[in-house]
C-alpha cells in the first residue's frame, strides 16, 4: 500500500489556523519519524521532527497520537510548526515579507534513523488573509504599514491587523467599528501604547504585553511633556555561563526614587486595559508592572483592568504556532534570554489570540 502524507487544510492556510496532519498506509504499529523544514527569505533553514508509532490500522493521526521524542514529546498536533529551531545557533525565524507564504516541508521517513523516505507533502503558511491592501505610509518622520480587509472592518480583527505598524517598534494600532482606536503593544510597544492611552483622546482599548510602566530605551514627548527614560543600572547586568545576558533587574524603578517622575500616567487613561504578562519573563518584572498599573487606575476609580498569566510563553507573546527563539539582542548587541519553555510559549497563544 502507498503511504501517503494528507494535510487539512491541503497545500495552504493562514500561519495561525491548525493544520490536521495524518498518515495513510503504514504498516502495523510501525515506527516513523515525522520530518519538517522551511527556509525563510534569507535561506536560514530550520527544522524539527518527531518520532511515532502507527496504530494497529497502520494509521497515524497528530491529533491523537503522541510524540515518542525529538524536537517535541506528548500529543502536540502542531508540534512540527511551532517546534522548528534554527540549523545554526542563534538562528531567528523573521518573516520581513508578510504577503509572500512560508513554504513547509514534511516528510515522513521509516525508523530507525536515518531511514528511507516514505512520503512528503509542502504546506504553505499565509500571514495576510485574501484580499487584504498593504500600503506604506510616509508621512514626515513615520514610517509604517497600512493593512485593510476587504470590505467593512469588524469589530474585532483577529488575524489581520487593520491599522499602522510602526516599524521602530512592535506596536499595532487596530481599528474598530465606531470613534475607538484600540491598540496593542508588546515590550517597548506596551510602553508607547500606555502612554498613548494616557495623553491622547479616542483610545478605548490597549492590550500590553509583558511591558514595563516607564520608558525603557529613550523619552517620550507630547506637546511639551517629557517622560525620560528611568534608565537602567548596568552594575546588575549577570553574565550566564553561555554567555548571555540576564537582566532581569537592570531596568532601573519607576515606581521608587527621583525615576518615579518618569512613571507613565496611566491614572489619565480612559482605556479598557488588558495585560498579558508571563511570570517567567526574563527581560523585567512584567507581572509586577502589571499589577501595579491596576492599582493606579483603579486608585484614580477605573474599572479594574484584566491581567492573564502565561507561564512560560516567555518576552514575547506571538501569533499562534510561530516559532521563536528563547533570546534576543540587547545591551550592546548582547544577547539574553527571553525567559520561554517551548510548550509554555506555543500554548499561551492559543489562548491570547482569541
Amino acid at each position: 500500500m502507498t503511504v501517503t502524507l494528507l494535510l487539512e487544510p491541503a497545500g495552504r492556510s493562514c500561519w495561525d489556523e491548525p493544520v490536521h496532519i495524518a498518515v495513510r498506509g503504514l504498516a502495523p504499529e510501525q515506527p516513523v519519524t515525522l520530518r519538517a523544514s522551511l527556509r525563510d527569505e534569507n535561506g536560514a533553514l530550520f527544522r524539527a521532527h518527531a518520532r511515532y508509532r502507527a496504530d494497529a490500522r497502520g494509521e497515524l493521526d497528530l491529533e491523537r497520537a503522541p510524540a515518542l521524542g525529538g524536537s517535541f514529546a506528548g500529543c502536540e498536533p502542531m508540534g512540527p510548526f511551532w517546534a522548528l529551531k534554527p540549523e545554526k545557533a542563534w538562528g531567528r525565524l523573521v518573516k520581513p515579507e508578510v504577503r509572500t507564504p512560508f513554504p513547509v516541508e514534511l516528510e515522513v521517513l521509516d525508523d530507525p534513523e536515518p531511514g528511507r523516505l516514505l512520503c512528503q507533502a509542502r504546506h504553505e503558511h499565509d500571514f495576510l488573509q485574501p484580499g487584504v491592501q498593504r500600503e506604506l505610509v510616509r508621512a514626515g518622520r513615520v514610517r509604517a504599514a497600512l493593512f485593510l480587509p476587504p470590505g467593512e472592518p469588524p469589530l474585532l480583527i483577529v488575524r489581520v491587523f487593520c491599522g499602522l505598524i510602526l516599524l521602530l517598534f512592535p506596536l499595532f494600532l487596530s481599528q474598530v467599528k465606531g470613534p475607538g482606536v484600540g491598540l496593542l503593544g508588546i515590550s517597548e510597544g506596551g510602553e508607547l501604547c500606555l502612554s498613548m492611552a494616557s495623553f491622547l483622546k479616542g483610545i478605548t482599548a490597549a492590550v500590553i504585553i509583558n511591558s514595563s510602566l516607564a520608558s525603557a530605551g529613550g523619552g517620550i514627548h507630547y506637546r511639551g511633556e517629557i517622560l525620560p527614560p528611568v534608565g537602567i543600572n548596568k552594575n546588575s547586568i549577570k553574565v550566564t555561563k553561555d554567555g548571555f545576558a540576564d537582566i532581569v533587574g537592570v531596568l532601573n524603578s519607576p515606581l521608587e526614587g527621583p525615576e518615579q517622575k518618569s512613571f507613565i500616567p496611566v491614572e489619565r487613561a480612559e482605556s479598557s486595559f488588558l495585560f498579558l504578562v508571563d511570570q517567567d519573563d526574563l527581560n523585567w518584572k512584567s507581572e509586577f508592572y502589571a499589577n501595579e498599573a491596576c492599582k493606579c487606575l483603579q486608585a484614580q476609580g477605573r474599572r479594574k483592568p484584566q491581567v492573564i498569566c502565561y507561564p512560560g510563553a516567555g518576552h514575547y507573546i506571538e501569533p499562534p504556532y510561530f516559532p521563536l527563539p528563547g533570546f534576543h539582542a540587547c545591551l550592546g548587541g548582547r544577547s539574553c534570554y527571553l525567559g520561554r519553555r517551548a510548550q509554555g510559549h506555543a500554548m499561551a497563544p492559543l489562548d491570547a489570540w482569541k
